[in-house]
């Protein structure tokens, strides 16, 4: 072979390399470019189900982000990591209904409607009240086997149906004052100086707050409920009792207060919940008086520390003849709610500016009951009127969100704003 022949056959290979790698090139740019995934194999079926499942929890019509969980159903991450709750982009306007009211075809009906057409658009359901029981048929085996459920109503079409209308449900759980557990299992409950579980004014026998024996059944009716669709848990009832006989009560503290013990709860609570939007329910006077005067283990700077929202109960009968809030004075507090209200949230307000770190939103229950217990001269018919002046007391003083509470769910409707 000539020099001239083997310098061509060379300068064609060099030729033919270069084309090749140039080839290659493009190739993978366009792979990059077009989306397709190099040595990834395609999503299997069961990837693409729970795609879709995830998606099927977003009702605003975009694509939701795969980094957060569904709005409407946040299931606690067990993986070990923190998660941070996500609040749904809504100001809560709320009333509190039983599980009887919600198990009832025409009354959730009714409910439905009445968010449809007002400015209503939330609601609080028992998940269990202070009866102590369950309100729908529960699969965990701690509440089967001391029969501590009824069947109030169906959860499952209770919530799709508040669901399908774009409602907001909040699950109420009430904690310590459990009848129920406390009587089945007498260790777990607060005990008498003379021997025996201790009985409130209506011979009811409660948890004892510091036996953390009974924390995991709570915590894990709170999964249960997460896991059939509340969007929100709300602990009612995380205080020790604040009628009958204090002094016969004893406990056996470890040497911590009240309120630490408390704290303490609500800290292995959103541990245990790490994905959940928590919230807790407190005295209305626990905004006045930075002591615990009741001796029920709330303090307010305190209490806010692993909750997403605390809930207090401004209602303007359950304040004393006299009580003096935030430097006034009501001599009859039910007769003026408007000024009970509004006073306390601007205590509270003023409280929790000093707090740092504070986080937690403040969401005030209010009266919309007569409290005729009072006696005459001490109280007024609550009615539409007195419920608008309380929502209007929560605006002046600087918040956005309220829930409206009567035990019998017979609510002032005419109150709330046509939409």
């Amino acid at each position: 072979m000539s020099a001239k022949n083997a310098q061509t056959i060379l300068s064609n290979k060099c030729f033919s390399v270069i084309l090749v790698v140039l080839v290659l090139v493009f190739s993978l740019a366009a792979c990059k470019d077009t989306g397709v995934q190099v040595n990834n194999p395609a999503p299997t079926a069961q990837a693409t189900d729970n795609v879709e499942a995830n998606n099927g929890g977003n009702t605003d019509g975009e694509a939701p982000e795969t980094s957060e969980p569904s709005e409407e159903s946040p299931v606690p991450n067990n993986s070990g990591e923190d998660a941070k709750p996500v609040k749904k982009d809504i100001k809560v306007k709320a009333l509190y209904l039983t599980g009887w009211t919600v198990g009832s075809d025409e009354r959730l009906q009714h409910y439905v409607d009445l968010a449809n057409r007002t400015e209503i658009n939330a609601y609080v359901v028992d998940i269990k009240d202070d009866d102590g029981y369950v309100g729908y048929e529960s699969n965990i085996p701690a509440v089967r086997e001391i029969g501590a459920w009824k069947s109030k109503y169906n959860v499952d079409k209770v919530l799709k149906t508040f669901h399908d209308n774009n409602i907001h449900v909040i699950g109420r759980l009430v904690c310590f004052k459990d009848p129920v557990l406390s009587s089945k299992k007498p260790e777990l409950a607060v005990k008498s100086v003379n021997g025996g579980s201790w009985r409130d004014n209506h011979n009811l026998t409660w948890l004892d707050p510091y036996n953390k024996d009974s924390w995991p059944y709570l915590i894990e009716i709170a999964k249960e409920a997460v896991e059939k669709g509340f969007d929100e848990i709300q602990f009612d009832y995380i205080r020790f009792p604040n009628d009958g006989s204090k002094k016969s009560m004893s406990f056996n503290t470890g040497g911590k207060e009240k309120h630490e013990i408390i704290n303490e709860f609500l800290a292995y609570a959103r541990e245990q919940l790490p994905g959940v939007v928590l919230s807790a329910d407190v005295f209305g006077i626990i905004l006045e008086s930075p002591a615990d005067t009741e001796d029920i283990g709330q303090y307010l700077e305190k209490i806010v520390k692993d909750v997403d929202y605390i809930s207090p109960m401004v209602y303007p009968s359950h304040y004393a003849v006299g009580q003096i809030v935030n430097g006034v004075q009501f001599m009859k507090p039910d007769l003026d709610p408007y000024g009970v209200v509004y006073q306390s949230l601007v205590k509270c307000n003023n409280r929790l500016a000093q707090v740092e770190g504070y986080k937690a939103d403040v969401r005030p229950y209010i009266q919309d009951f007569t409290a005729s217990w009072l006696g005459k001269g001490y109280y007024q018919s609550y009615g539409p009127e007195q419920l608008r002046q309380q929502i209007q007391a929560v605006y002046d003083a600087g918040y956005e969100e309220w829930i409206c509470w009567d035990a019998n769910n017979t609510y002032s409707e005419e109150a709330f704003l046509k939409e």
